[in-house]
C-alpha cells in the first residue's frame, strides 16, 4: 500500500464547447480541462510501487477538491510505473466561466488510496472555435429559393478534433457536416442553407459537436412572398372521364401535371385501401393499383416545391360479373328458317351494374350495333342462302361480355328448272323465262312496285319462240326493283341486245336468277 505519494501535477487551460437549448438568444458552451501528472514510482517506505491500479482525479470550483467531492477515476496502464511516465486525463462538460481546482490520488489493487496531491487550478476552455460567434441572420429569402451562409470551425487545442455539425429544417447542412481538424489552428468551412417553405420567420440552432465539446449558434431567416399557385393534375389513362369499370383487379393510371415553378411529386391513394408514389411528374404513371370489388375512388395528388397541392379523382368499379343476353325475336329457339333475305332480331339483356352495348354479327358476313340495351332490336340483317349463325353480344361497362346465338337458314323461295343452266348444253326453254318473270314480279311487289307488263304474257312451250324483247324486259323489270330497293342495278353479259341478232343464252338467264335471289 502507499504511505505517501510523490506526484507532480501539470494542468492546462480548459476550452469551451457550444451546447444549450434550442432557440435561445445567446450560445451556451461546455468546456474541457486537460490535466497531466508524473506517475509515482516509490512507496512511502522507499520500496518500488508494484500494485498501482488507478488514479482518482478530484475536481471542483470551491476550496480543496480532495479527498471528498467529485472525481474522475482512470485506470493505470501499469502496476509499476517507470520513471518520468506522464498520465493525462480530460474533463468535459465544464463551465468555461469558473475556476476549477484539481488534485489526484493513487489507488492500489487492494483499494487503498494515497494522500492528495497539491491542488492545481485552471479555467476550462473548448477544443475548437466556431465563427461567426453571434446570431446569424439569413435575412429575407423567397419561398421556394434558398440562401447559404458559411461558418468557420478551427482547432484551438492541437491534435485531432473530430465531430459533426447538425441543424433542423428549414435550415440544412450543405457541406462540411463532418469535422476533422488536424493540428492547432486547422480550419474547416461549414455551409448552412436556409430554404423557406412558408412566409414566416424561422429560428433554429446549428450545433457543433467535436472533441467532447458542444457549441451552438442561433440562425434565423424569414421566408418572403412565395409560390401560391396550385399545380394542375389530370388523369388520362385508362380514361379521362370521372368513372371507369374493369373486370381486372389490378389497374394502371396515367396522366399529366404542371406547375408555374415545377411539380415535385405525384402520389395516389385508393379509398378502399392502398397508396403510393407515381413514376414521373409532368407525365406520370402509377401501375399495380389493387382494386376491391365495387367502387374504388382513386385520388392522385400533384405537389410542388413549396407544398401546394391539387388532386384529381376517378371512381373505378371492379366488376367481374358477366351480363346476360337472350334472343326472343323472331324466335326464342336456337334455329329459324325464312325465305326473306333481310331479318330483324330482338331480345333482352341485363347486368349487375348495367349493359352498355348490344352488337350482332353474321357468320356469313355483316355486323352491327343493336338499338337499346336491356330491350334491344337489330334490323336489316342481310342473310345469305343457307345457314347464317347470328351471334348477339351484350357488353357491360367493365368490358365483360356474354353471347347468344341463333342459326337462321335462308330458304331459297325460287325454284328454277334446270338449275343451274349449263352453257352450250342446256337449251333455253319458255319455262326458264316464265319462272324468272314470276321471281322478278315477286321482288317487285315486295318493294311496292306493280307486276311488270310482259310482251307475250303467256309463253307456250313448243309454240312461243324466245325473243330478245323477252330478255330486255326481264332486265328492265329487275333493274326497277333494284332501284326501288335503293341498290345498284346488276351488270349483264351483252348489255346491249339486238333483235334478230342477239340470241338469249344460258348465261343471260343465270345472271338474272342470281340477281333476283340477291334481292329476295
Amino acid at each position: 500500500m502507499f504511505s505517501g505519494l510523490r506526484t507532480g501535477f501539470n494542468y492546462a487551460g480548459l476550452t469551451l464547447i457550444l451546447g444549450g437549448f434550442l432557440l435561445i438568444a445567446i450560445p451556451t458552451e461546455a468546456g474541457i480541462l486537460d490535466a497531466s501528472w508524473t506517475a509515482p514510482t516509490i512507496n512511502a517506505d522507499g520500496s518500488p510501487i508494484t500494485d498501482l491500479a488507478s488514479y482518482r482525479v478530484y475536481y471542483g470550483t470551491s476550496g480543496a477538491p480532495c479527498p471528498g467531492g467529485t472525481f474522475l477515476q482512470t485506470a493505470s496502464t501499469t502496476p509499476n510505473p517507470g520513471p518520468g511516465q506522464i498520465v493525462s486525463v480530460r474533463f468535459t462538460g465544464l463551465s468555461p466561466t469558473l475556476l476549477y481546482n484539481v488534485a489526484v490520488t493513487a489507488v492500489d489493487t487492494s483499494g487503498t488510496q494515497s494522500a492528495c496531491s497539491t491542488p492545481a487550478s485552471a479555467v476550462a476552455r473548448i477544443a475548437f472555435a466556431a465563427s461567426p460567434t453571434g446570431t446569424v441572420n439569413f435575412g429575407s429569402v423567397s419561398v421556394g429559393s434558398f440562401k447559404d451562409q458559411v461558418f468557420t470551425v478551427s482547432n484551438t487545442v492541437g491534435g485531432t478534433v473530430s465531430g459533426t455539425v447538425s441543424t433542423s429544417a428549414p435550415f440544412s447542412i450543405v457541406s462540411g457536416g463532418t469535422l476533422n481538424l488536424v493540428g492547432l489552428g486547422a480550419t474547416q468551412a461549414v455551409t448552412v442553407r436556409f430554404t423557406p417553405t412558408t412566409s414566416a420567420t424561422a429560428s433554429v440552432n446549428v450545433s457543433f459537436a467535436a472533441g467532447g465539446d458542444i457549441s451552438t449558434r442561433l440562425v434565423t431567416g424569414t421566408g418572403a412572398g412565395g409560390d401560391t399557385t396550385l399545380p394542375t393534375i389530370a388523369i388520362t389513362t385508362p380514361t379521362s372521364g370521372s368513372t371507369y369499370s374493369t373486370p381486372t383487379s389490378s389497374l394502371a393510371l396515367g396522366g399529366t401535371a404542371s406547375d408555374n415553378v415545377g411539380v415535385t411529386q405525384v402520389t395516389w391513394a385508393n379509398s378502399r385501401g392502398g397508396s403510393g408514389t407515381a413514376t414521373g411528374t409532368t407525365s406520370w404513371t402509377a401501375s399495380g393499383i389493387v382494386l376491391q370489388s365495387g367502387a374504388n375512388v382513386l385520388t392522385v395528388t400533384a405537389k410542388d416545391a413549396v407544398g401546394n397541392t391539387r388532386t384529381a379523382s376517378m371512381t373505378v368499379t371492379l366488376d367481374a360479373s358477366l351480363p346476360t343476353v337472350a334472343i326472343t325475336t323472331p324466335t326464342a329457339g336456337s334455329t329459324y328458317s325464312t325465305p326473306t333475305s333481310s331479318l330483324a332480331l330482338g331480345g333482352t339483356a341485363s347486368d349487375n351494374v348495367g349493359v352498355t352495348q348490344v352488337t350482332w354479327a353474321n357468320s356469313r358476313g355483316g355486323s352491327g350495333t343493336a338499338s337499346g340495351t336491356t330491350s334491344w332490336t337489330a334490323t336489316g340483317i342481310a342473310l345469305q342462302t343457307g345457314a347464317n349463325v347470328l351471334t348477339v353480344t351484350a357488353k357491360d361497362a367493365a368490358g365483360n361480355t356474354t353471347k347468344a346465338a341463333l342459326t337462321v337458314t335462308l330458304v331459297d323461295p325460287f325454284t328454277f328448272t334446270d338449275d343451274p343452266l349449263v352453257a352450250r348444253n342446256t337449251p333455253i326453254k319458255t319455262v326458264h323465262v316464265t319462272q324468272v318473270r314470276a321471281a322478278i314480279n315477286s321482288v317487285r311487289v315486295a318493294r311496292g312496285l306493280t307486276a311488270f307488263a310482259w310482251t307475250d304474257p303467256t309463253l307456250t312451250p313448243g309454240s312461243t319462240p324466245v325473243k330478245v324483247v323477252h330478255l330486255t324486259e326481264l332486265r328492265t323489270a329487275l333493274n326497277q326493283a333494284y332501284q326501288a330497293a335503293g341498290r345498284t342495278a346488276p351488270t349483264y353479259t351483252d348489255p346491249t341486245v339486238v333483235a334478230r341478232l342477239t340470241v338469249m343464252k344460258a348465261s343471260h338467264l343465270s345472271e338474272l336468277r342470281a340477281a333476283v335471289r340477291l334481292l329476295q
